[in-house]
């Protein structure tokens, strides 16, 4: 395969250079402006005044805040699949359908032709930070591997179709292309997870892997299937993909997971970088080493505002944008896009650590709070104090969830119930909890404060892979499914608690007694 890395590098310095003197306010305000002007044909656009919006001021004013529910309702049920001018210009022919973590219920969310490209020039922003770090690279040399859910597109209407977002990409991949993909589009169609990785594993040692990219989760599972394959060789991506150089990981925290890759790539030279793909519209890219904050895109087919996350639900939240975002304080996201979604209520928290050029870290999701006893935990908490309890008890945790248990007759207090995936004994289940426990207490005020009208976390260790078996079950495998990390719906959580038992994953109990 002829190595086309060379063509990449002028467009890399390029674009380099560009993002270097970038002033990122004006970026966003000019991009504003261009979404409004495309629009204001639309149903959307003419009902809300895009004709008089000049500024940003202008259209925080005339465009109010609405969540998926709102589009959904108003906007594009009445008409779906058939979206014809009604929030963006044109049909739309695709849409994202994202079952999410949250609510379980499918979404379908507007993709347009304009959306196709704006990704596909993202991803080449992965590419240009890549070879800003690896001068030498080649990673064009050979083929490109996307671990994502099926490919297989579900036909809604003449010339509409929705699927798994990498489904959608992958389908728009030209021709010239494709053979530098992998998996073979055969391979890519399966939504059967389990088969498709014991079809992919082997043949993907066959082929000259130079990047891969997928959600951690997905990705450890995969590897896993890998070094049983070589038994005789060190677990590790040089066994494998002795010239792979770019890990592209996003979706969920990484903090968790930081220490298996780490293990994985060592001795390799692989590029471990994070990015913020959402179903709506892809946001951010690691411009920097690991934990050091995520670059948003200002000039990409999006505006960004952010709502501080204690502002949402009131009746008139404060709506910042990167003219006068501040550092240090928790946000949620708020999008509007080239697929027609406008001061649209992302879901997701991030809070900035630099705002020229503005980084971001991603803190969680609004519907991964947890706050049933208004203690108010974030994402960010329970990560950190999950990884805290870990490191006493010398292990590693892996994926987990968390539900809140309430009072009742024979309890008075309530408590969070933590399943987590941990190799440990009933003792240090205990010692867990107590750490996990202090450092919440540490991390948020009001945790500490109403601790003392709750019982102490109860954790319930069971054995790793548990939580993969559980998503299998649920037909949740593979693709963009996560593991939900709070669970708000106590039928969920109980079938958990059900499916752990049953199973025989459980391994340890805190007593969940200590004060």
């Amino acid at each position: 395969m002829i190595d086309a890395t060379p063509l990449l590098r002028g467009y890399a310095r390029w674009r380099a250079a560009g993002l270097a003197s970038e002033d990122a306010a004006l970026a966003q305000q000019r991009q504003l402006l261009r979404l409004v002007r495309r629009a204001r044909g639309t149903r959307f656009g003419r009902e809300h005044g895009f004709d008089r919006i000049d500024d940003v001021a202008d259209f925080q004013a005339q465009v109010p805040l609405r969540r998926y529910e709102d589009f959904w309702q108003d906007w594009w049920q009445p008409t779906f699949p058939r979206l014809d001018n009604a929030t963006w210009p044109g049909r739309i022919p695709y849409f994202a359908a994202s079952s999410g973590t949250t609510s379980g219920v499918t979404k379908f969310i507007p993709v347009s032709r304009a959306m196709l490209a704006a990704n596909r020039r993202a991803a080449l922003d992965i590419l240009v930070h890549h070879l800003c770090a690896r001068p030498d690279s080649r990673v064009l040399a050979g083929r490109n591997f996307m671990l994502g859910g099926s490919t297989d597109l579900v036909r809604h209407s003449r010339g509409v179709y929705s699927g798994d977002l990498s489904g959608i990409a992958a389908n728009e991949v030209p021709w010239w292309a494709r053979r530098r993909y992998f998996p073979p589009p055969r391979l890519a169609l399966m939504d059967d997870w389990e088969r498709k990785i014991r079809l992919l594993a082997p043949l993907s040692l066959t082929a000259d892997i130079r990047s891969i990219s997928g959600t951690p989760s997905w990705l450890l599972l995969f590897f896993a299937r890998l070094a049983a394959l070589r038994p005789n060789l060190p677990a590790r991506s040089t066994s494998w993909y002795p010239d792979l150089e770019l890990c592209i990981h996003g979706g969920v925290n990484f903090t968790p997971y930081r220490a298996q890759f780490d293990a994985i790539f060592s001795g390799s030279r692989v590029d471990l970088r994070e990015v913020y793909p959402a179903s709506e519209g892809f946001i951010a890219i690691a411009d920097r080493g690991g934990g050091k904050g995520l670059r948003l895109i200002a000039d990409n087919g999006l505006f960004l505002e952010f709502i501080p996350v204690e502002e949402v639900g009131s009746p008139r939240p404060t709506r910042h944008w990167l003219g006068n975002v501040a550092c240090g304080v928790n946000y949620a996201v708020v999008l509007s896009s080239n697929a027609g979604l406008w001061a649209y209520l992302l879901g997701d928290t991030v809070r900035f650590v630099a705002r020229r050029p503005p980084r971001i870290l991603i803190t969680g999701r609004l519907a991964y709070t947890l706050s049933a006893f208004g203690e108010h935990l974030i994402a960010e908490e329970l990560e950190a104090a999950v990884a805290a309890a870990a490191q006493t008890v010398s292990r590693q945790a892996g994926e987990y969830a968390v539900a809140a248990e309430y009072p009742d007759r024979s309890n008075p207090l309530g408590r969070h119930c933590f399943v987590v995936e941990l190799p440990v004994d009933d003792r240090d289940a205990q010692r867990f909890a107590q750490a996990l426990d202090q450092s919440l207490a540490q991390q948020n005020a009001d945790y500490r404060a109403h601790r003392a009208g709750m019982r102490p976390p109860h954790v319930i260790a069971v054995q790793a892979g548990s939580f993969v078996d559980w998503m299998q079950a649920r037909a949740k495998a593979g693709g963009q499914h996560k593991v939900p990390r709070v669970i708000a719906d106590p039928a969920l959580f109980a079938g958990l608690l059900a499916f752990m038992g049953e199973r025989g994953h459980v391994c340890a109990r805190s007593e969940g007694n200590q004060q």
